[in-house]
């Protein structure tokens, strides 16, 4: 494992400058990237100088250094972690064998599809957020956006390398089509739906990264214990840097919770017409955006049953979260889990295969380690003296995927018939008038140490700078 070397053209610790042919290839992808960059990436910041990390070692106790730099020119790179020797498979069909280095033939289709599926995540939520920076609420969070972008930049990096040395042809071709698909575009868009969703404003953005990157994390975890080796070891690089962006999601919203409370103190009310006329955002619309951006991620994880999920995990391409963690035997032949279905008009869990369930698995532990950032949230909530709880709805509202998808079915877990969802979707997801409003709160604030109105501060900076540091330098 060499370290990083930053002379090179493509930052990495792959050795790549051995690798004549895959250096060429990339070197001609990069281009590429960066003139998707210019295109897609965060609008007219070209030229600002912000106060970024970059990735410098896979060494845990100083991983990366921070300094300001212009986007186009920061120093994206390959990076996986060290080898681990002697690394065995531990779950599926090829339990107890030695991890592939390479990607045996006969898995090859479904590995390039996995690849290319997170692969594609990456650029998307780039495009998404793009046009965010124009109505930042904080010098602070603009720089942890464009931290957030940099790093996605990076991971679309990380996937494009597996896909150049190890798919041949193939893998270049996916490696352009990555760059070729738009977030949201009719005629070529990206895989997953949930990252064809516009993200509009910073409410919408601090929930994306709490919830969807959280998925990220989920994924990439599950990919960490690949059989192929070369995956396990890039995700798990990856997971370093998804920490903060999800920091900045549970943060963000945080803060936006702390700011609504201050006000509803200060003018004695929990009335939402009259917080609003006071420019923060009331606790019962956090709760639908909440709603709205829970129940579309978790559509990510695919259907509840999945003979896919069930291939992916028997030939090894993709575990489970924590698998190394679960005391059973790692093949899960014989074993059973619930899934719900809606027969006569109720909920029912019924038992299937567990291999068919995985994707309802990592589900599950997903939705166990959302609801630990809401509670946080509803501390702040708590210790404001305020009487009321943010909470994640039912898993089985507002579903589009799966044996749940169009059922009807309310917050708290009732079916509820098309009429009544009618009655009361707008008290169960942002309305129009409640998008309306959210964006009406969107002025940019550019001033070192200056918030918007809707918005606390920090308790602290980034890297033990203060708040009011000047994280970007407007040139």
């Amino acid at each position: 494992m060499s370290s990083i070397d930053y002379s090179e053209k493509i930052p990495n610790n792959v050795n790549l400058a051995e690798d004549r042919t895959l250096k060429r290839a990339l070197e001609q992808w990069q281009p590429n990237f960066l003139s998707w960059w210019d295109d897609m990436g965060p609008d007219g910041s070209q030229n600002f100088d912000v106060y970024l990390r970059t990735a410098v070692s896979v060494d845990p106790q100083g991983w990366a250094q921070f300094g300001h730099v212009k986007m186009p020119d920061y120093r994206w790179g390959i990076f996986l972690n060290p080898a681990e020797a002697d690394r065995k498979i531990h779950f599926g069909d090829h339990k107890g064998e030695a991890a592939w280095q390479d990607v045996p033939g006969e898995y090859r289709a479904n590995l390039r599809r996995i690849i290319v599926t997170q692969g594609d995540t990456e650029p998307a939520s780039v495009e998404q957020q793009r046009h965010l920076g124009l109505t930042c609420p904080s010098q602070y969070d603009l720089r942890n956006l464009f931290q957030v972008n940099v790093e996605e930049g990076r991971h679309l990096w990380a996937m494009v390398y597996l896909l150049h040395k190890y798919f041949g042809r193939d893998g270049r071709e996916e490696g352009e089509a990555l760059l070729a698909r738009r977030s949201g575009q009719e005629d070529n868009p990206r895989i997953l739906q949930a990252f064809n969703e516009e993200t509009p404003d910073w409410l919408s953005f601090f929930m994306f990264t709490y919830f969807t990157d959280r998925d990220g994390k989920f994924q990439l975890c599950a990919l960490a214990e690949s059989s192929f080796d070369p995956l396990a070891r890039t995700t798990k690089f990856m997971l370093t840097e998804e920490a903060h962006h999800m920091f900045v999601g549970e943060s963000g919203i945080s803060r936006v919770i702390n700011r609504t409370c201050q006000m509803m103190n200060q003018l004695k009310t929990d009335d939402p017409a009259q917080l609003r006329a006071a420019g923060v955002i009331d606790l019962p619309t956090l709760q639908r955006y909440l709603n709205f951006h829970f129940s579309v991620t978790i559509d990510l994880f695919g259907a509840d049953e999945s003979s896919n999920a069930a291939t992916f995990y028997s030939t090894g391409l993709k575990g489970r979260y924590e698998e190394g963690k679960r005391m059973d035997d790692h093949q899960l032949r014989g074993q059973t889990y619930r899934v719900l279905n809606v027969q006569g008009g109720q909920l029912v869990e019924k038992e299937v295969p567990m291999l068919n369930a995985l994707n309802e698995v990592l589900r599950d532990d997903y939705i166990k380690d959302s609801i630990g950032g809401v509670e946080r949230w509803n501390k702040v909530i708590e210790k404001a003296g305020i009487p009321f709880k943010l909470k994640t709805p039912h898993k089985a509202f507002h579903r589009n995927i799966g044996a749940l998808s169009g059922v009807k079915v309310s917050p708290d877990g009732r079916v509820v018939s098309e009429a009544e969802w009618k009655a009361n979707v707008d008290q169960w997801l942002p309305s129009g008038g409640d998008r309306a409003f959210v964006r009406s709160l969107m002025g940019r604030v550019v001033e070192p140490g200056k918030f918007a109105n809707w918005i606390a501060p920090p308790v602290m900076g980034i890297n033990r700078q203060p708040v009011d540091f000047e994280y970007v330098r407007f040139n």
